[in-house]
């Protein structure tokens, strides 16, 4: 498990930004897995247009939520770990994703992400990625693989 101090470096590196950080907390990493979670705020702009009445969060927000945390985060840190130190020009690219959704997921549940390793070479990452609710439950699972680019 590594330091707070790496894992708030690995969060600094995160290109996205609020609105579109879907990130709240890493809460564990190394070289072979990372998890960390998100809670998905009620008043989310993206529940006014998806299912007035009965908000649900759509599928690809999920996507991006397992991204960020399972792929980017995760990335990062392999990179750093491998030696990396310039990350001011970087680009991450989701090349491949194979989610399968078991449930619906509702405003104000706070989601579980779980993230192993299946290879990383050349900047190349591909893992196993879960989402769970805070009972364990499984929201939805299954690999993606991305690549990060840094400009020199």
């Amino acid at each position: 498990m590594e330091s707070a101090e790496i894992i708030a470096a690995v969060i600094n590196k995160i290109p996205h930004q609020p609105p579109f950080r879907f990130i709240d907390e890493i809460t564990y990493l190394d070289d072979k897995r990372i998890e960390g979670n998100f809670f998905l705020k009620q008043d989310a702009d993206f529940y006014k247009g998806h299912f007035p009445g009965f908000p649900v969060t759509p599928g690809v927000l999920l996507t991006e939520i397992m991204a960020q945390i399972g792929m980017v985060a995760f990335g990062i840190y392999l990179m750093m770990h491998a030696g990396e130190t310039a990350f001011t020009n970087m680009i991450t690219l989701l090349t491949e994703t194979n989610i399968k959704f078991k449930k619906q997921v509702l405003p104000g549940q706070k989601v579980f992400v779980h993230s192993e390793k299946i290879f990383f070479r050349h900047g190349k990452l591909h893992c196993n990625i879960s989402l769970k609710d805070k009972e364990n439950n499984l929201l939805c699972f299954g690999n993606m693989s991305g690549m990060l680019f840094i400009k020199k």
